[in-house]
């Protein structure tokens, strides 16, 4: 009951297909949350509503900096190339969009942190809470926070890393494989939380650990420059509760009211 049979070639595309499409809902909610951001909607209320509904459910629709690992991308290419080999450009490149759409996410947001500190993070430190393309894991092949890291470093930031799992080795390799020149000097792995925020402009969440969620935000704040800034790429966490802290928050798809705050209904 639980083995399809199929014939070879249905075979093969429902593998890329299942991950096409799973990698589609994610783009698909992340071109939403750029929306979001300028109208003054929040893209979690947003990813909620359509949820809600039977038709659509609700997973894979959390707004973020982008997908990565492994798999979703060679597939959707894979699908790409196939449907570009068979004569279909108009499907190939519907399909290349989502990969697109995913490299624009991350590009937006890392234009968008760079710009809010004053437009520079040159010589900044920036602290970076995971570099792992999802948590629970070491894995950093095609991560996010590679094109974060990159555009951070690209703009003379000292970016300085704490994962619980991912060693800064992986990265450099990641990075190598990725044709991105690295200045080692100014990509510094920290063994706590603490020491990569210590004297730091800001904290950027990249990755969706757990243990983010529970820090004692309060106390990294009296460790931090003047004025602080938290920008949330996951969104995993309490945005109003950081602005009471006297944080700047940045997230995903959240819009701003007139006064300068996030528009959120309802923390994570």
């Amino acid at each position: 009951e639980r083995i399809l049979t199929t014939n070879l070639w249905s075979s093969e595309l429902s593998k890329l297909v299942a991950n096409a499409m799973l990698a589609q809902r994610v783009s698909s909610i992340n071109s939403i949350s750029l929306l979001c951001q300028k109208t003054g909607a929040d893209v979690a209320e947003v990813s909620r509503a359509i949820g809600a509904d039977s038709r659509i459910g609700p997973k894979f629709l959390n707004a973020s900096i982008g997908f990565g690992g492994s798999c979703f991308q060679k597939d959707i290419l894979n699908l790409v190339y196939i449907c570009e080999s068979e004569g279909l450009p108009a499907c190939a490149k519907y399909w290349q969009q989502v990969v697109d759409m995913n490299e624009h996410q991350k590009e937006a947001f890392s234009s968008k942190l760079i710009a809010s500190l004053f437009n520079t993070v040159t010589n900044k430190k920036i602290a970076v809470f995971g570099f792992a393309f999802k948590k629970d894991t070491g894995d950093v092949r095609e991560t996010p926070a590679l094109t974060v890291c990159n555009m951070l470093l690209q703009d003379g930031a000292m970016v300085h890393v704490y994962d619980p799992k991912v060693q800064k080795e992986d990265a450099l390799i990641e990075f190598k494989y990725h044709d991105m020149q690295v200045d080692e000097n100014r990509l510094i792995w920290e063994s706590t939380p603490q020491k990569a925020v210590d004297g730091a402009h800001a904290i950027v969440v990249l990755t969706e650990w757990d243990e983010f969620r529970t820090y004692p935000y309060h106390e990294f704040k009296a460790l931090m420059m003047k004025p602080a800034f938290i920008f949330d790429g996951r969104n995993i966490l309490k945005h109003r509760e950081l602005e009471d802290m006297g944080f700047e928050v940045h997230a995903v798809g959240k819009g701003r009211t007139p006064d300068g705050k996030l528009n959120v209904l309802v923390d994570p």
